[in-house]
């Protein structure tokens, strides 16, 4: 994912989350619903979640230095899991502690047509940010199937806005649903039961997100057809003839770290030796582009002698 294409679903989704944050507080005011007033404070966390997304692009741009030889890119998985921690704390827990207020102490909703109209408008602007997410990650995601790119993605903000998205809009729906329900049944405890019901899904979404930044920050390696990439590129088959050993972390988003050793065929000298390793090098950044720091050691290959 490249910064630019990130940074535009970070943006959509901050704009209409800051938008919908407002008008679902202006609607809980008028109405006395805890759902809508859920979905508000739901609203006001993904605003800020995007703050430190952005926050996060912005200091892993900053360069590498004495103290971080690598750079900073992982700053951009640390913000992603403080979203994640977020989402769960603030989203989720306010959520779910006030869907059990409601369901213990009902309260009739005054207007509730003002607070179905916010949330038809909202789920609009919802589904404005959730389609530019998409449209984002489609190019990233390629033939896999969207749960899949969300666990192999190694590039954090656009799973994370895919699922705040996703987690927004049936937010939505389930709060349409405990304003109806409550409409209709003239039961104030629907309200109750679509506020808690929110906060379980923000729960299960925000345990996700912090799986997926938690193992990002540990430090993910290549993923298996960028590992077959690697492989396939380091040998040459008439100077470098075979992989001994190979590991790869990912730095950033963008940058993998590749370190191997590989077999030399024998008889080749110092300057051959040099020529074939940078050649490696220049074949696996061609094969995989995120491969840019790239430490090789020619060795010759040894074989475990046969034991009588």
């Amino acid at each position: 994912m490249s910064a630019g294409g990130g940074k535009k679903a970070i943006v959509a989704a901050l704009t209409a989350n800051a938008g919908i944050a407002a008008a679902k507080f202006v609607g809980a005011a008028i109405t006395g619903s805890g759902s809508m007033l859920a979905e508000a404070v739901h609203s006001v966390a993904d605003t800020g979640n995007q703050g430190l997304l952005l926050l996060g692009q912005q200091r892993a741009a900053k360069e590498a230095d004495e103290l971080h030889p690598f750079g900073y890119a992982r700053n951009r998985y640390f913000y992603s899991f403080i979203v994640a921690l977020v989402l769960f704390t603030l989203g989720s827990g306010y959520a779910i502690y006030e869907g059990i207020h409601k369901i213990q102490h009902p309260e009739e909703l005054s207007s509730p047509i003002v607070a179905v109209v916010i949330l038809v408008v909202a789920i609009a602007l919802e589904t404005y940010s959730f389609t530019t997410a998409v449209r984002e990650s489609r190019p990233l995601k390629g033939e896999a199937s969207w749960w899949r790119f969300i666990r192999n993605s190694r590039s954090p903000e656009l799973p994370v806005v895919l699922l705040e998205d996703t987690g927004a809009l049936v937010g939505l729906i389930l709060a349409l649903g405990g304003v109806g329900l409550t409409m209709i049944t003239h039961d104030p405890i629907w309200d109750g039961v679509g506020t808690l019901a929110i906060g379980g899904l923000l729960g299960v979404i925000a345990v996700v997100l912090i799986v997926e930044m938690q193992s990002l920050l540990i430090g993910e390696g290549a993923t298996p057809e960028e590992n077959r990439q690697i492989r396939a590129n380091l040998v040459d088959a008439t100077r470098i003839d075979r992989v001994i050993h190979l590991k790869t972390q990912y730095l950033g988003p963008e940058e993998l770290l590749v370190a191997a050793k590989v077999g030399v065929v024998p008889g080749l000298e110092v300057a051959a030796i040099a020529s074939a390793i940078d050649d490696a090098e220049a074949r696996v950044r061609a094969a995989v582009p995120a491969a840019r720091v790239i430490y090789l050691e020619p060795d010759l290959y040894r074989t475990e002698p046969a034991k009588g």
